[in-house]
């Protein structure tokens, strides 16, 4: 799905903003929240404010899983087992949550990346988040 020269790009994005990881997870979470509200029910009993504490620490989970998995795209659904069994049998996150995470992560990456983020970066990320999100998503019942 992916050319050698889209995965060796995404690799470096991530690479990139693992030290701003935090800020860039909290912001597209808190994207995603405000836009689509529905997906506050997961998060119901916890500080959703921007810049909370759960915020920046949830977010940079996130940021730091896409980039570890992002270093081996070729073995994701092994790479992330343990994250979609925990999302879909203990959180029983639906599917959809991961697409629209994604959505959401890849407006935060063109707000902060500007113009280093361009349309063959964008279509390289999306192809990877599109991945990412199917393989959280399967074992969802």
């Amino acid at each position: 799905m992916l050319s050698k020269q889209e995965k060796e790009l995404i690799v470096e994005i991530w690479t990139g903003l693992t030290p701003v990881a935090d800020t860039i997870g909290a912001e597209a979470l808190l994207r995603m929240l405000t836009s689509f509200p529905g997906t506050k029910t997961y998060f119901a009993h916890l500080d959703i404010t921007p810049r909370s504490a759960y915020l920046l620490a949830h977010g940079q989970k996130i940021v730091l899983a896409l980039a570890d998995a992002s270093k081996d795209m070729g073995n994701l659904m092994t790479n992330l087992g343990p994250l979609q069994t925990y999302h879909a049998y203990q959180l029983r996150i639906h599917p959809t949550n991961f697409k629209l995470l994604s959505y959401c992560m890849l407006v935060t990456l063109a707000c902060y990346m500007g113009q280093k983020f361009t349309p063959v970066s964008h279509a390289a990320m999306d192809k990877y988040l599109s991945a990412f999100s199917a393989v959280l998503g399967e074992k969802f019942r």
